[in-house]
């Protein structure tokens, strides 16, 4: 008798055991049942790597978000949310939609928190409003805040799992998740209530949905619009990748109802077939995005603030064309209006205005775990070049394709995670080293997981300076990247921990980059930037950001110190005399 085939539930043809034959008596035993033993005897370890993986990565990220003092983006977004549920307005905030705001609000209404209506000020004002001088609690407003994203992130990670299992088999879905639940990118921004981490779970969803929608396109393509609305109603950024999966719509028709022995009409009524079933789904989409502005505001109340620019030529037509709320085109004008500005950027200790067109897989390449990194690159060339997989390769790395290449010509060289997807995506497509045939292989897969797995630990729980050993660990990102890759002002609190057990009643000088106040951490503080050379004496304490862009003063100032101690990697500590 063959053995049963089982290569969906963790084993294969050849090691499957056989069923028992006919008994002594002549009887027949009960197959079924022998078989749904060995099947609940190989599910329950796979269940528990799986629960284990998730377990891991929901430590890492609660203990972050505990520990974390406000990202300089999260006061405006935690805010915003509180305006939404609240006042329902949509008023702060414009240039983000509001779905992931309202995901925050979903913690936020467990923290009662008091929010003053005739606040007037701007977004970061209103944010500090809310977080230091409403007599609210920042760490417990801002727990609550996250803990939605923390949710959301893990949830994502059983769709990483889904989607390589679907791919390759029940050992693709581990490598995928665990590269995903080690992945330091992930785990950082995925424990802050920010807007990153969802916007790209949510296309990863909408894309592994396209992916079944091959076989059932009924059902998955309308889920597919709905998880596609949902990203872009998160962030902006993913407008420019929808054209990829609408084609994606239009090929997984195709295959679904590709015909024996297609004739020239066989063929036009396939893709006539496939181009409605697109549009539909992108008026699923659609309808998504409008919902998220109805849930804030029934009567979409809006009045163009003053700060909307006035865009012009394709980039203005296409914020006039759209068929999106008028709130929703304000925030694109908003968000353009961001790419004509010159920001500064830092790379390998180079300071620089404007972008650079490699300094994201440049940064890519140093906050990478490098086993990582390894299994990536086997699995894209895996996804091109085996038979099975290359199907799914205008599905896995497409979308991330275009839209890395599109975030490198963005003007803002600020971070990795404006390009959080490719841990996302490129964990599915790592799956498809699992598929080789040679042991030599699986040890080396294995041996790699592991490698990013020890990478990832050891950086606990300082998840938002990683980086890998070729580049010096978490310590030294700062002598090569700045902004959210390092510090973010996430360590304020870490800061005053620091102070209070090594340097009690020293005077302290702060440079600080963050939207923290450092008064409401007990920090006691004066700004050396605002006082004579002559006068800073003691402790000069230093966002590494801050230090990164320093020139003139603060410039003269560190270069008659000496460091001598640091918080958190992203905050050095001197000594100047």
């Amino acid at each position: 008798m063959s053995a049963p085939r089982i290569s969906r539930l963790g084993g294969d043809e050849a090691t499957a055991p056989l069923l028992p034959g006919p008994t002594a008596t002549g009887g027949q035993p009960d197959r079924s049942a022998a078989f749904i033993r060995y099947v609940r005897h190989r599910r329950w370890p796979y269940v528990l790597t799986v629960v284990a993986l998730l377990a891991q990565m929901a430590v890492a990220m609660v203990t972050t978000a505990v520990e974390q003092t406000p990202t300089i983006d999260e006061p405006v977004y935690v805010a915003t949310a509180e305006v939404h549920l609240k006042e329902r307005s949509l008023r702060p905030n414009p240039e983000h939609p509001p779905l992931g705001k309202l995901i925050i609000g979903s913690g936020l209404v467990f923290a009662d928190a008091r929010l003053d209506s005739g606040f007037a000020g701007s977004q970061q004002a209103l944010g500090r409003h809310l977080l230091y001088e409403s007599g609210n609690d920042p760490g417990h407003l801002m727990l609550w805040a996250r803990l939605p994203m923390i949710v959301l992130t893990l949830l994502f990670g059983l769709v990483v799992l889904a989607f390589a299992r679907d791919l390759t088999g029940p050992a693709g879905g581990l490598v995928a998740l665990a590269l995903y639940a080690f992945s330091p990118d992930v785990i950082a921004n995925g424990s802050l209530a920010t807007l990153d981490v969802p916007a790209a779970g949510f296309l990863l969803t909408s894309v592994w949905l396209l992916w079944r929608a091959r076989r059932r396109p009924g059902l998955w393509l309308p889920l597919a619009g709905v998880a596609l609305g949902a990203a872009a109603a998160t962030k902006m950024s993913v407008l420019p990748v929808v054209p990829v999966l609408l084609l994606l719509g239009v090929l997984s028709c195709r295959q679904a109802r590709r015909p024996s022995d297609p004739d020239v009409r066989a063929r036009l009524r396939l893709l006539a077939y496939g181009a409605a079933a697109a549009v539909g789904m992108a008026l699923v989409a659609v309808a998504v995005v409008w919902a998220t502005y109805l849930v804030v505001d029934p009567r979409l109340r809006w009045v163009q603030p003053e700060n909307v620019p006035d865009i012009r030529g394709t980039r203005g037509r296409v914020a006039a064309w759209l068929p999106f709320p008028e709130a929703y085109r304000d925030g694109m004008r908003i968000q353009f209006g961001f790419e004509y500005d010159i920001w500064k950027g830092f790379l390998f200790g180079r300071l620089y205005e404007g972008s650079l067109w490699y300094y994201l897989p440049a940064a890519l390449l140093v906050k990478t775990p490098l086993g990582m990194l390894a299994l990536w690159l086997g699995g894209a060339v895996a996804v091109l070049t085996v038979r099975r997989l290359r199907p799914a390769a205008p599905y896995v790395l497409v979308p991330a394709g275009v839209l890395l290449v599109i975030s490198m010509n963005g003007a803002r060289d600020l971070g990795v995670r404006y390009v959080v997807f490719m841990p996302m995506f490129l964990a599915v497509a790592a799956a498809g080293v699992a598929l080789s045939r040679r042991r030599a292989a699986h040890l080396v897969t294995a041996a790699l997981v592991c490698f990013v797995a020890v990478s990832s630990l050891r950086t606990y729980p300082y998840y938002l300076p990683y980086s890998n050993e070729a580049f010096g660990g978490p310590s030294k990102t700062h002598l090569r990247l700045h902004d959210s890759n390092v510090d973010w002002g996430q360590d304020l609190g870490r800061l005053a921990g620091h102070l209070r057990r090594h340097h009690p009643g020293e005077r302290v000088w702060l440079v600080y980059k963050g939207a923290g106040v450092p008064a409401a951490y007990g920090i006691d503080a004066s700004k050396p930037l605002q006082a004579p050379l002559g006068e800073v004496h003691g402790l000069l304490v230093v966002s590494n950001s801050s230090a990164a862009k320093a020139d003139g003063r603060l410039a003269a100032l560190l270069d008659t110190s000496t460091p001598i101690g640091e918080v958190g990697h992203s905050i050095t500590v001197y000594r100047r005399r």
